[in-house]
């Protein structure tokens, strides 16, 4: 079975569980109908997800995704389909109640891959292609998220099902730089969403709750020279004793999730002269903001004592801050447990957790889902 079909009956079940009151019309056999036209458009969404994959859409270059997935949506019979500048693509299931009444449910899924991904496409010898149950070649991956949204969709209008609030499947773009069109999709729907949710796998695990995380690029600057000028001052000086102090502070216990990493030193570029700046990456992350901003304040005071030390100036330059958040009650919430439902009803049992970085994150920290 292509994962996009599990991960659309999922969806689809967890939407129909979702409806406050099924309208009396809708017959008893729904899921079963359901599940049964996902069935029937295998071939044409594993079509659709080598398509999307062929489509080279790094961060911040998804338009034509973008586009071809609101030809999709506009096709299946969404209404107020639209891409906006970021670009997410966005189509709605009208609810049966009068405009002010209704509530949203909002599904989620990404529209941008990583630029690595970009080149495997621009390298790979053929386009993404259906291979039996799969589809293979890069950008597939991503995608298949999205298809999965579509096919749950394209099930419900199919079936004629009409729930009394709507239902927003959106592909959000830039994930991948900063969580944008997730942030501007939350501004948009947070006045009237009672959840979001967001799809990236195919029910296996379910996550309710995100993990901080905060990158930073920590610049030192000290006088340069070529090598003859004598050992110190030198910049590394002050990147090796800070990243040495900053790597041996005490973080607190592993259930709290609590690292901080650093992978990345760039300084100097020949043999024979002193450099005179460098940098190191630092990413910190945690389930608990106030521990984050701990290990800021740890950083920044290794920071002003290498640099009383040495001499070397330091500087900590934003590279992306993404917040997370913790709900109390989410693991047994409405929506987790019929996601756990749902996951179940297709002979899955999903592990929960709540240690989640993705699109989810901009929820959390705004306190959604509500149910």
């Amino acid at each position: 079975m292509h994962m996009h079909d599990k991960t659309a009956r999922i969806v689809g079940s967890l939407l129909l569980c979702l409806l406050t009151a099924p309208l009396p019309a809708q017959p008893a056999d729904l899921a079963a109908r359901l599940d049964a036209r996902i069935a029937t458009q295998r071939d044409a969404n594993a079509a659709l997800l080598a398509e999307l994959g062929a489509i080279r859409s790094p961060s911040g270059q998804e338009h034509a995704r973008a586009a071809r997935v609101a030809d999709r949506m506009r096709a299946i019979g969404l209404a107020d389909v639209r891409v906006d500048a970021l670009p997410n693509a966005i189509g709605v299931l009208r609810g049966s109640l009068p405009d002010g009444a209704r509530r949203a449910i909002v599904f989620v899924s990404t529209l941008d891959d990583l630029a690595t991904v970009a080149a495997h496409q621009a390298a790979a010898p053929r386009p993404p292609y259906v291979d039996g149950d799969r589809v293979v070649g890069p950008g597939t991956n991503t995608s298949s998220t999205t298809v999965a949204m579509l096919a749950a969709a394209e099930a419900l209008v199919h079936a004629g099902v009409r729930p009394e609030h709507d239902l927003i499947f959106a592909a959000v773009a830039q994930e991948e730089t900063g969580l944008v069109g997730m942030k501007a999709l939350y501004a948009e729907w947070k006045p009237r969403a009672d959840a979001f949710i967001d799809i990236l796998g195919d029910g296996r695990s379910i996550t309710y709750g995100a993990l901080g995380i905060h990158w930073w690029r920590v610049w030192a600057y000290h006088t340069g020279g070529h090598s003859l000028t004598g050992g110190l001052p030198n910049v590394n000086q002050g990147i090796a004793r800070a990243v040495d102090r900053i790597l041996a502070v005490p973080q607190p216990p592993a259930e709290t999730r609590t690292v901080m990493n650093i992978s990345m030193i760039q300084s100097g570029d020949v043999f024979n002269r002193k450099p005179d700046s460098a940098w190191f990456s630092l990413d910190i992350r945690s389930l608990h903001a106030e521990q984050i901003a701990r290990n800021e304040s740890a950083v920044r005071a290794i920071l002003d004592s290498v640099s009383r030390e040495t001499g070397t100036r330091f500087a900590m330059r934003e590279v992306q801050l993404t917040a997370g958040g913790q709900l109390a009650g989410a693991d047994t919430s409405r929506l987790v447990r019929t996601s756990v439902a749902a996951a179940r009803a297709i002979g899955l049992e999903p592990r929960l957790g709540n240690a989640g970085s993705a699109n989810l994150n901009v929820a959390h920290a705004g306190h959604r889902p509500r149910r």
